[in-house]
């Protein structure tokens, strides 16, 4: 899973620009789903989403690919700001 963090991290990093105000969690449901809490800058928060959702679908899509890859459940991927 810590490559799954690392990616996540990564790739929010590389759209951000305060970058190393980001901070990306790791979390396990009661389903086993893993869950990524991803926290960035408040004004960083529409890079992330980009318009009307695409980027973190984006993300989203590339994330759950590696998981995909790695064996592991689904991933879903919870953005937050601070």
């Amino acid at each position: 899973m810590e490559d799954i963090v690392l990616l996540t991290e990564h790739l929010v990093k590389s759209v951000v620009k305060q970058a190393d105000l980001v901070k990306v969690q790791s979390f396990e449901d009661d389903d086993e789903n893993q869950i990524l809490e991803v926290l960035v800058h408040n004004d960083d928060m529409g890079l992330v989403i980009g318009k009307g959702g695409k980027m973190i679908n984006s993300i989203r899509t590339l994330v759950q690919a590696a998981a995909y890859n790695k064996g592991l459940n689904k991933v879903r991927i919870n953005v937050e700001s601070f």
